[in-house]
């Protein structure tokens, strides 16, 4: 188990301490605003906090951030589920909350980081991200299945 870590910078604070998450708001942006996980349904949402590590960021005690990193903390972890909520956007926070979670102490020498993005490439290469090339592209394979939260099937 990965030990609680926290961090403060500008009034901001970054957070691995599941308790004090704002799980419905993390529940609203995502199955609302964002465009990766529309209609996710609220136990998915739960279910997805209590098996990742998660990385709330907060100002004035008030949720504004969060990312969630599905990870062994030996060899391999996907980086999910990243936003900052639209008032608290262009102050940098995004890019705070990447150097946090890349400097941690439990995750330092993992082989593979992943993740997906459709609009934020340009974020992720500044921490040293790289889109796939032929070779990965031949190399990685997926299951999807982009209506699941649709057909309100739970487990």
């Amino acid at each position: 188990m990965i030990p609680h870590y926290e961090t403060q910078h500008n009034g901001y604070t970054i957070s691995t301490n599941k308790n004090a998450l704002n799980v419905p708001l993390i529940h609203q942006f995502l199955s609302e605003d964002s465009y990766w996980a529309q209609q996710i349904p609220l136990p998915t949402v739960i279910t997805s906090i209590n098996n990742s590590l998660c990385f709330g960021m907060y100002f004035e005690d008030q949720q504004v951030g969060f990312a969630r990193l599905i990870t062994d903390a030996a060899t391999f972890a996907y980086l999910a589920d990243v936003f900052i909520v639209p008032a608290h956007r262009g102050k940098g926070l995004s890019k705070w909350m990447l150097a946090i979670i890349h400097a941690h102490p439990h995750l330092q020498g993992l082989r593979r980081w992943l993740l997906g993005t459709k609009d934020a490439h340009s974020l992720y290469e500044q921490f040293g991200w790289k889109r796939f090339g032929d070779e990965q592209t031949q190399r990685f394979m997926q299951l999807h299945n982009p209506n699941v939260y649709n057909q309100q099937t739970e487990r």
